[in-house]
């Protein structure tokens, strides 16, 4: 039996199958009964081949279940008459089956077209894969040749780059043998000059000896002159006092025929200070401006050489305490790096650091000073020691809610202010 007409015998089988009982079914085929016709054909396709062959009586029941699902077909080949526009194999699968007269020849002749079907593809499927050759060899001749095309215009390219260098290289020679000889040149006048210097130095020793004598002479005549002024001296006291008294009378002339005004500044008028009734730097940040505005904060900023003093801790934790204190420290120097270079006052943040296990690995922003409190000294007093650090007069802002903080920087002279304000200000950044 052809291979092809197995296969649709035993789907064929498998399909009509399960329309039998356990009971009408072979022995070696009972175990298949509750599987689906494709797991029979896959599993049990042999055994139902086998059966067919060998066993009449389960070969006509699947020829009646045949009939029953396929009568046309059954009618056609019993009269002797297969339909011509059935598939062969399916034919001969069916004849197999059903027996009619001439079945065998039904089979071969299946077989033989299949075997015919079978070269026609292959047949088919060589041309098309000639063709498909044929089309990649073009390709590959037409892109050798692009390729051949990019390798010419890519030397033709490096000729030309080529001829380019070994131009810049002559004329780079050319450079060279140049500066060879401006170089010589230079060399010939270096030593030149320094024949120059060597004779002008000579001179110069000369001359130096030659002053060095007259100084001697002049010393000579200095200490004879001496003595004649130490023995002539009252006369001498005489002239000078006449020439100081006709300075004083051409001095008191020529004010006034300049008519010179008396002088109306004094020294004293040039230093700066506070005078009676005028406003200090404080009374002018606290004018107008209420204590929880931010605008409060940046005109204490814009007093000269402002410094702003934070007491990091209690402003993260007013403004955001759930964060860890790594992202509180981030986020407040980050937005104190930006005031600072808004305002461009000096800033320094002061941190609790008595109950640190180990140094905190930190990079301060740019313009903020950081400062961490020593073992056994808090923030509040390390911020009391950096307003007291500060000179009278200086404009220093501490930014704390800590009452006792803000009560001693301000007897210190500095001005104290709340952390919410330092934290709508930031909110603004």
């Amino acid at each position: 039996m052809p291979e092809g007409v197995r296969r649709r015998v035993v789907a064929l089988t498998a399909d009509a199958f399960g329309a039998l009982t356990v009971a009408e079914l072979p022995l070696p085929l009972r175990q298949y009964a509750r599987f689906t016709p494709s797991r029979r054909a896959k599993f049990a396709g042999n055994a139902m081949a086998a059966a067919l062959e060998s066993d009449a009586v389960f070969r006509q029941r699947i020829a009646g279940k045949v009939r029953e699902a396929q009568p046309e077909v059954a009618d056609a080949l019993e009269r002797g008459t297969p339909p011509a526009a059935a598939d062969p194999l399916d034919i001969a699968a069916a004849a197999y089956v059903l027996r009619p007269d001439g079945w065998s020849k039904l089979v071969a002749a299946a077989g033989e077209e299949a075997q015919r079907v079978r070269a026609e593809r292959a047949g088919e499927e060589t041309e098309r894969e000639l063709t498909r050759l044929r089309e990649e060899l073009a390709r590959a001749r037409a892109d050798a040749r692009a390729d051949a095309d990019r390798v010419r215009a890519e030397l033709a390219a490096a000729r030309k780059e080529n001829d380019a260098l070994q131009r810049k290289l002559r004329s780079a020679l050319s450079d060279v043998k140049r500066g060879a000889a401006t170089v010589r040149k230079a060399e010939a006048a270096l030593e030149s000059e320094r024949s120059r210097a060597a004779s002008e130095k000579a001179a110069a020793d000369s001359e130096l000896r030659r002053l060095k004598a007259r100084i001697g002479e002049s010393e000579a005549a200095l200490e004879t002159s001496r003595r004649a002024a130490r023995e002539g001296r009252s006369v001498e006291d005489m002239r000078v006092r006449l020439l100081l008294d006709t300075v004083l009378d051409a001095a008191q002339g020529l004010r006034r025929e300049l008519a010179l005004p008396p002088a109306g500044v004094r020294p004293a008028d040039t230093v700066e200070a506070v005078e009676p009734g005028r406003m200090t730097p404080k009374d002018v940040a606290n004018r107008a401006l209420s204590e929880t505005d931010p605008a409060l904060l940046d005109q204490l900023l814009a007093l000269p050489q402002a410094h702003l003093v934070v007491d990091g801790y209690n402003v993260t934790k007013t403004g955001y305490p759930t964060m860890p204190l790594d992202k509180q420290r981030l986020r407040l120097l980050g937005g104190l790096a930006v005031l600072a270079a808004q305002t461009g006052a000096e800033m320094t943040c002061v941190f609790d650091g008595a109950e640190l296990a180990a140094p905190v690995l930190l990079a301060p922003p740019r313009g903020v000073r950081v400062l961490f409190s020593k073992p056994g000294v808090t923030a509040d007093e390390l911020i009391r020691q950096l307003v007291r650090a500060e000179p009278p007069g200086r404009p220093v802002v501490v930014v704390s809610t800590d009452r006792e903080v803000a009560d001693g920087v301000a007897k210190a002279g500095a001005r104290p202010v709340a952390s919410a304000l330092l934290l709508k200000r930031l909110a603004r950044v």
